[in-house]
């Protein structure tokens, strides 16, 4: 559970307890320290009780009038004194407590809090043996305990503001050193996902910078290793690129010719043999296989290289590229958008395009089982996208990339680009971004 709260919150929780236990140890404080101030102010007063009535006892002792003698004393008291006479018939003697029910401006539960004592408070008169009276100190305390409760308060306001002022600074100083931290964190989520070149700001205390130099230090290194990747990976397609053009042109120029041969062979063996019988089947099943295998070297030469791209620009070899689909797949509804610039392109950007489009459009024929798609390729500023979709049953949750994609994927990795394929309205869309200028300094693409 206490992980889970922010640091903030870690921060501020102890010490707000802390200032609620200072409080509490200071209302145990002022008790205690309170009632025993009180009843040391008190305590002249107690003695003073006790020794009036004791003199008072005497005299009614000694007197022949010992009523009279009450009377007189009782007439030489101050009203306002807080030694008094209160007769046996005036009823019980009120407590300290229940003699301050009234305090101006203090409240009772204070009142309530601080112990006052009642022993010694009150001495008895005796005439003949017979209680008549008792000599009652009653001190006016409502000025001490206003004064408790204003000190109190004081003490309070100042554990307040206090508290206020250590949450501010602890706040201020949270937050610079909080401020860092999600710099730096929110620069390592960059580094994640591929952003080199914003460097993390270098601030906070000596920790955290010597963190972020640190993170700004990897960030260089992967952002070199990310360019030595994409060299090596432009490099290995460039060799597959060459390799392709090197087997096309072997299959061209050696396996057509003889492939011509023996269907010229063929042809005149037909010619000059008799049609019936035996040897007329076979110069036919011959033909039928002559036919095949140029077909399948044609079908192959094209997935190697695209020979014509240099004849009839991208554009035109993409429009015949989808002619092709049309012609093997007429079950399956294909719409185009198809951007007349992209014969400006050329050189393996050209054969990247070409390749994703020939790619994707193989899937939607042998795997996505899709009744129409759509494919899409726009020259937008200083970026090429290029969308294929379809309404086919999409693809395996656990198998987004096939060996084709993946192939795809890294030749746009090569160039900078971006290649995605997802799912949505019940369509599979294979999304890629090329840009135009294959620079080698931006972040790698995912």
């Amino acid at each position: 559970m206490w992980q889970r709260l922010s640091f903030r919150t870690q921060l501020f929780l102890p010490l707000g307890l802390s200032f609620v236990a200072a409080l509490v140890l200071s209302g145990v404080l002022l008790q205690a320290f309170a009632t025993g101030q009180l009843a040391e102010e008190s305590e002249p007063g107690r003695r003073s009780t006790q020794t009036i009535a004791v003199a008072l006892n005497s005299a009614l002792g000694a007197s022949d009038n010992p009523g009279k003698v009450l009377d007189a004393f009782v007439q030489s008291l101050d009203p306002t004194s807080d030694i008094q006479f209160r007769p046996v018939d005036a009823g019980p003697v009120l407590s300290a407590k229940e003699g301050l029910r009234d305090v101006h401006g203090v409240p009772r539960w204070f009142v309530d809090l601080i112990a006052l004592r009642d022993e010694g408070a009150t001495s008895p008169v005796m005439i003949e043996g017979r209680h008549v009276g008792d000599i009652v100190f009653m001190p006016d305390l409502s000025a001490d305990l206003f004064e408790k409760w204003i000190g109190f308060l004081a003490l309070v306001s100042l554990a307040a503001v206090l508290m206020v002022l250590t949450g501010l600074i602890a706040y201020f100083f949270a937050g610079a050193a909080l401020r860092p931290l999600q710099n730096l964190g929110a620069g390592l989520t960059r580094i994640r996902r591929g952003d080199y070149a914003t460097p993390i700001p270098i601030a906070g205390p000596p920790e955290i910078r010597q963190s972020c130099e640190e993170a700004n230090a990897l960030a260089t290194t992967l952002a070199q290793l990310s360019r030595d990747n994409r060299d090596l990976l432009h490099r290995l397609v460039s060799l597959q690129d060459d390799e392709r053009r090197d087997l096309a042109r072997e299959l061209h120029d050696e396996l057509g010719p003889l492939l011509f041969s023996i269907r010229a062979g063929t042809i005149a063996l037909g010619e000059a043999s008799p049609q019936a019988g035996h040897l007329g089947s076979s110069v036919k099943e011959v033909m039928r296989s002559v036919e095949t295998l140029q077909q399948t070297n044609r079908r192959i030469l094209d997935r190697l290289r695209p020979l014509y791209i240099e004849e009839l620009g991208l554009e035109g070899s993409v429009q015949t590229l989808l002619r092709n689909f049309r012609r093997q797949s007429p079950h399956i509804g294909l719409t185009t958008t198809i951007d007349p610039g992209l014969d400006r392109i050329e050189g393996p950007l050209a054969q990247t395009v070409y390749r994703v489009i020939q790619e994707a459009l193989t899937n939607v024929l042998r795997h996505a089982r899709a009744s129409n798609a759509h494919v899409e390729a726009a020259i937008s500023g200083a970026a090429l996208s290029i969308e294929v979709s379809d309404d086919g049953g999409g693809f395996p949750a656990d198998n987004v990339f096939g060996r084709g994609l993946t192939g795809m994927h890294e030749r746009v990795r090569a160039l900078s680009g971006s290649l995605s394929l997802l799912r949505a309205d019940e369509r599979t869309y294979v999304r890629c971004r090329l840009p135009m200028e294959t620079g080698r300094d931006g972040p790698p693409s995912t």
